[in-house]
């Protein structure tokens, strides 16, 4: 019996990265064996035990066999005979097919050290492409190491590209993609995530409607960088760049869809994208079965994100129903990450991303303002129900009017 760290945790320290989760493989021993020497059983599909004292995976070596479609269409077989190479052939990448004894020899049959430093990701046999999974897993990685200079090998990309024509990417489940796709967004490049989906055509398949917006025009004024798709990878860039949560990353990932339906007659103008955009980001938020915070701020950010824009020009009573709309009342926060979505999506144009952005300090001060509305004095007055609603209401776009004209006069008195 030979117990070896294997995957990630050996991965990242061979790049000089902290290692967090470490993954064990158990050589050469039986289920009964694991059981004697107390570790607890918590695999269904194949012997993964925990370790009596740390609580850490041990899983037993074996092989793999495809026998259907999809992510869990496949046969495990664990046994004793079951040599270290054997298991390690059967993962995606050779970066992540080592292993590493306990007294630290390096078990690499596959070249993942050759290829952490040519920082290539390359799948370790042609049997990659029997697991749609994959090309999200292999785009995530893409993401995640694209700083240290790491890419996807052509071969591998290849093979990417042959699994998303060949339609198994369809057989993935909603849970499944949306851990790959919301722990890719969250990584140092989510804008290569995008990028390599796009290389390999997973992303047509996917997200069809993020897809379509390579190669749409948009004003040149605005957007320096023409094309909607490379807007949206540098919005992306901006997310990581200003460490931006899940939610915002989301939203901006979704917040121009409308862009995609334009008629090509209309370009490069894009009237009306934000309310057309709503259908279909409800589409893909269904699909994907993202986190409600995540689904609700994408269709707000999908449809105010030009008022965010346009925020010094507002007039009080939209200024008064926008902050309605987001029930900046009782949730405040939502609001903070809708203005910081809007700000990403600014900064994310060729030559803006380092301009300053006032209107998110201008509609955090219009926010105070509504909200320090007190409502005490109307139910001295005897208000309630219909009546304190409407009279709360009131006095609000009161304190908005007059927030407004506050600020024309300082704006005024700057320029003089």
């Amino acid at each position: 019996m030979q117990i070896f760290k294997v995957g990630g945790a050996v991965r990242d320290r061979l790049l000089g990265r902290p290692v967090s989760d470490i993954d064990w493989l158990v050589v050469g021993a039986t289920v009964e064996q694991m059981l004697e020497l107390g570790y607890r059983p918590v695999g269904d599909d194949f012997p993964v035990f925990l370790h009596p004292q740390t609580g850490e995976e041990y899983a037993l070596a074996r092989t793999e066999r495809k026998s259907g479609q999809g992510y869990g269409g496949f046969t495990f077989h664990a046994s004793p005979e079951v040599s270290i190479e054997e298991d390690l052939i059967r993962r995606d990448l050779t970066i992540n097919a080592m292993a590493e004894d306990a007294q630290g020899q390096l078990f690499d049959p596959y070249g993942g050290q050759r290829d952490l430093a040519a920082r290539l990701l390359r799948h370790v046999s042609p049997a990659f492409a029997e697991d749609p999974l994959r090309v999200l897993r292999v785009a995530r990685f893409a993401a995640r190491y694209a700083p240290l200079g790491f890419s996807v090998a052509a071969e591998t990309l290849a093979l990417m590209r042959q699994l998303s024509e060949s339609g198994e990417l369809q057989a993935l489940t909603a849970e499944r993609s949306w851990k790959e796709i919301s722990r890719a967004l969250l990584e140092p490049r989510p804008d290569v995530f995008i990028q390599v989906l796009r290389d390999c055509g997973a992303l047509a398949s996917l997200l069809p409607e993020v897809d379509a917006l390579f190669g749409v025009p948009q004003t040149a004024t605005h957007h320096p960088e023409i094309d909607t798709g490379v807007h949206l990878l540098m919005v992306l860039q901006q997310c990581a760049l200003h460490d931006q949560p899940l939610t915002v990353r989301w939203a901006c990932l979704l917040h121009d869809l409308g862009k995609g339906t334009t008629l090509a007659c209309e370009w490069p103008r894009h009237i009306a994208h934000e309310v057309r955009g709503l259908k279909l980001i409800r589409a893909v938020n269904a699909r994907c079965k993202a986190p409600k915070d995540c689904q609700e701020l994408a269709l707000l950010v999908g449809e105010y994100h030009t008022h965010g824009h346009r925020a010094l020009e507002l007039k009080a009573s939209t200024l008064f129903e926008l902050l309605q709309r987001f029930d900046v009342y009782r949730r405040p926060q939502r609001f903070e990450e809708f203005l910081q979505a809007c700000e990403m999506d600014a900064r994310g144009r060729l030559g803006f991303e380092q301009r300053d952005y006032p209107q998110a300090a201008y509609l955090q001060a219009a926010m105070q303002a509504a909200r320090a509305v007190a409502v005490q004095p109307l139910l001295e007055q005897g208000l309630t129900g219909a009546a304190l609603g409407e009279a709360l209401n009131r006095a609000r776009l009161q304190a908005l009017t007059q927030f407004r004209q506050s600020q024309r006069q300082a704006q005024a008195n700057a320029t003089h």
